[in-house]
C-alpha cells in the first residue's frame, strides 16, 4: 500500500466563480471525479475519495506563505505557530531544525518504509546552491533530512522522475533551448503514470510541483487556463496508472492560483483530496498540519496488517 503525496505549491480552494481558474476553465477528470469543480465548499466523502478544504493559517494573522507553510506541511508541526509569523519563500534555521528533526520523508525512512523524492534537481541547481545564490526549499530540506538520493535530469530522460513543472515547459527558459533538448516536452499524464510507477517500488512518494503559485505570482508566461488543463490532464494519468491499493493524497501550502484577482497569496482553504484506500484515515483531517502524521499512521498501518 503506498502513498503517492503531490504537493502543488500556491492551491487554494477558492469561490465558484469568473475569478477562479479552477471554477472558470475545463478540468473534465476531475469534475468526473469530484462530481463538480474543484472550488467553493466542496465536501466528498466516500470509501475510495475524500475531498475538501483544509486550514492553512494555523491560528496566525495574516496569509499563508512558503517556508512556514510547506514547513507544516512536510512535517505536522505548526511552524507559523512557532515562529510567531508566516514567513515567506526559504526555511530560516528555526525551520531548518523542524525539518530535520520531523520530515516525513525521514521519519518514514526510519520506520522501515521505501520513501523516495521524485523531482529531478539539474547540474545547475546544484552549482547555484553551491555558490550561496540560492538556498535549499523546504521540499528540498524534507529530502536531506532524510538522506535519501535526490532524482537526477538522466532519470528525468529515462521517465524515473517529475520535473516541478510537470511538462518539461519552463526547461528552454532555463536552460537553453539547446540544453534542454534531451527532455523534450512530456504529456502530463505521461508524468502522472510515471509517478504511478514509482510508487509500485515505495512505500511513500513526495512530488512538488510548484507552477500554480508560479503561475498566479504571473512569473511565467503560462496561462491559468493551460495550467489548469496541465494539472488535470496529470492527475488523470496519475490516478489512472495508480495500484488498487495504492492511495493519492494531495495539497498545498496556501492559496494563490484560485483567485486571478489579485497575485498575492490568500487565507482561502486549501485542498485536501485523497484518492484510494487511504480515504478514510483522513475524515479528521481539518488543518495542514494534519496530512502528515496521518500519511506515516497509514503506512504504519499497513505495514502491520501485511507485515510480509
Amino acid at each position: 500500500m503506498a502513498i503517492v503525496f503531490v504537493f502543488l505549491d500556491g492551491f487554494g480552494l477558492g469561490a465558484a466563480d469568473e475569478r477562479n481558474p479552477l471554477w472558470a476553465y475545463p478540468a473534465p477528470f476531475l469534475r468526473r471525479l469530484l462530481g463538480g469543480p474543484l472550488a467553493g465548499r466542496l465536501n466528498v466523502a466516500e470509501p475510495r475519495l475524500l475531498a475538501r478544504g483544509i486550514d492553512a493559517t494555523l491560528g496566525v494573522a495574516g496569509a499563508p506563505q512558503s517556508a512556514t507553510g510547506q514547513t507544516a506541511l512536510f512535517t505536522g508541526v505548526n511552524a507559523p505557530a512557532l515562529v510567531g509569523e508566516h514567513l515567506p519563500a526559504f526555511p530560516n534555521g528555526q525551520l531548518k531544525e523542524i525539518i530535520a528533526e520531523y520530515s516525513i520523508l525521514k521519519r518514514a525512512a526510519e520506520h522501515g518504509r521505501r520513501a523516495t523524492f521524485a523531482n529531478a534537481y539539474g547540474a545547475l541547481y546544484w552549482e547555484t546552491v553551491a555558490r550561496r545564490r540560492l538556498p535549499h526549499s523546504a521540499s528540498t530540506l524534507t529530502n536531506l533530512a532524510a538522506g535519501l538520493p535526490f532524482r537526477t535530469f538522466d532519470d528525468l530522460a529515462a521517465g524515473r522522475a517529475v520535473y516541478w513543472d510537470i511538462t518539461h515547459s519552463t526547461l528552454p527558459l532555463r536552460l537553453g533551448r539547446e540544453a534542454a533538448r534531451p527532455y523534450s516536452y512530456r504529456r502530463p499524464e505521461d508524468a502522472g503514470r510515471v509517478l504511478a510507477g514509482l510508487a509500485r517500488q515505495h512505500d511513500l512518494v513526495l512530488y512538488e510541483c510548484f507552477l500554480p503559485d508560479m503561475v498566479g505570482h504571473q512569473r511565467l508566461p503560462h496561462t491559468p487556463r493551460w495550467t489548469v488543463y496541465v494539472l488535470d490532464r496529470f492527475l488523470e494519468g496519475l490516478i489512472g496508472a495508480l495500484g488498487s491499493n495504492d492511495s493519492l493524497v494531495l495539497s498545498s501550502d496556501h492559496g494563490n492560483f484560485e483567485d486571478s484577482s489579485e497575485h498575492l497569496h490568500t487565507r482561502n482553504p486549501v485542498p485536501l483530496l485523497v484518492v484510494g484506500p487511504a480515504a478514510p484515515r483522513f475524515a479528521g483531517a481539518a488543518r495542514i498540519t494534519d496530512v502528515t502524521p496521518t500519511i506515516l499512521a497509514f503506512l504504519d498501518d499497513a505495514e502491520a496488517s501485511n507485515p510480509c
